[in-house]
């Protein structure tokens, strides 16, 4: 569907923010995310994996391995989990239909990063009401809706709040088979880790929040669906997977390796970027979380670049919104980015070559 776009953040049924939508956020998509450091502190000690509860089940994965959706066995489906997350977040850009297809896209991407398909999801609106016309956010959840039938999954009700910032995502329920889980701690040093999306929506997100600028390739990578490249990697007998989000590659790449006791290598070279996002690094436009995210790693990094490593490293760091699948395995048509190797020492190691 086309949706004709304007700076002021018109859309195809004349609805009109006053002003640009972006401009009621403090920060842009998965950028806005609560550092990974600090989420790690908050999380601990709260309940891992493993639990039993009568007649619900088992717990399969939980919060011990920062995984992308939880697991649990279902009692009604023997040899399948049921797969449940949540995700949603401020407007990454200023249309709001796009905004609902990318906020869904990436909500749906947890359950596909755990090798899963998705059966139902409900909105999750946060609005002020009194700011922005109602219009604005019927866009919004249009554009969720029409990303939930592009995905074969119900859309069925959910909840709002009237809310000083906008922010909208969905809770997403899926089905995965438990012997074909894609998961954080099961990657093997040997194998090839594979980007099924390029890099560099959070610079260019960047540049649009603060510009006004329209970047159609980024808003086309954030609304492609990971459901093919999930059903890819399963085929090809991956075991271990994730998606680059808010943490960046090295970030989501860093968790990875810590919980299956590996290392891993990046090979920069072989990183694809999207056009433009080169130019928006050298221009600047790097957000706050992305150089959180370099800074949490940089500690578990070593970086064998000749020549300008700190900007290859912010790339590699960029925060993404609904990026593409990290997959521990070859996925046909997904360029090879790096490997995982074994573990040199205690802690895990990222080095990037």
């Amino acid at each position: 569907m086309t949706t004709t776009r304007a700076p002021d953040g018109t859309t195809g049924n004349g609805a009109a923010a006053p002003g640009r939508l972006t401009s009621y956020a403090h920060g842009g998509g998965c950028a806005c995310k609560i550092p990974p450091g600090e989420l790690e502190a908050v999380l601990a000690g709260l309940p891992g994996r493993g639990e039993a509860v009568d007649g619900a089940g088992t717990l399969l994965v939980g919060l011990d391995d920062g995984d992308d959706a939880a697991v649990v066995t279902s009692p009604a489906t023997p040899g399948h989990g049921v797969v449940v997350t949540a995700d949603f977040f401020t407007p990454v850009v200023d249309d709001p239909y796009d905004w609902g297809r990318i906020a869904a896209a990436n909500a749906l991407s947890d359950v596909y990063a755990m090798g899963g398909t998705p059966l139902v999801a409900v909105n999750l609106l946060c609005w002020p009401r009194d700011l922005l016309p109602m219009e604005l956010a019927a866009e919004v959840l249009r554009g969720g809706a029409d990303v939930g039938r592009l995905a074969g999954c119900h859309v069925a009700g959910g909840h709002s709040v009237d809310d000083p910032e906008p922010k909208y995502g969905m809770a997403v329920t899926g089905l995965v088979e438990v012997d074909r889980l894609l998961r954080n701690d099961a990657g093997a040093a040997g194998l090839p880790l594979s980007l099924t999306k390029p890099l560099g929506v959070g610079v260019l997100n960047s540049r649009h929040k603060a510009t006004g600028e329209v970047f159609p390739q980024a808003v086309d990578a954030m609304t492609t669906l990971n459901a093919e490249a999930s059903r890819a990697a399963v085929a090809a007998g991956a075991r271990a997977a994730t998606d680059v989000t808010g943490f960046g590659l090295l970030g989501h790449l860093f968790k990875m390796a810590r919980a299956s006791g590996v290392d891993a290598v990046v090979d920069a070279a072989a990183v694809p970027y999207l056009d433009g996002a080169r130019e928006a690094l050298r221009d600047g436009y790097v957000s706050g979380g992305t150089r959180r995210n370099l800074d949490w790693v940089r500690p578990h990094l070593r970086c064998d670049l000749a020549a300008g490593a700190e900007e290859e490293l912010l790339l590699l760091a960029d925060a993404q919104t609904s990026g593409g699948l990290l997959v521990v395995g070859e996925v046909p048509g997904a360029p090879v980015v790096g490997e995982l190797v074994p573990r040199r020492g205690g802690a895990a190691e990222v080095l990037v070559r």
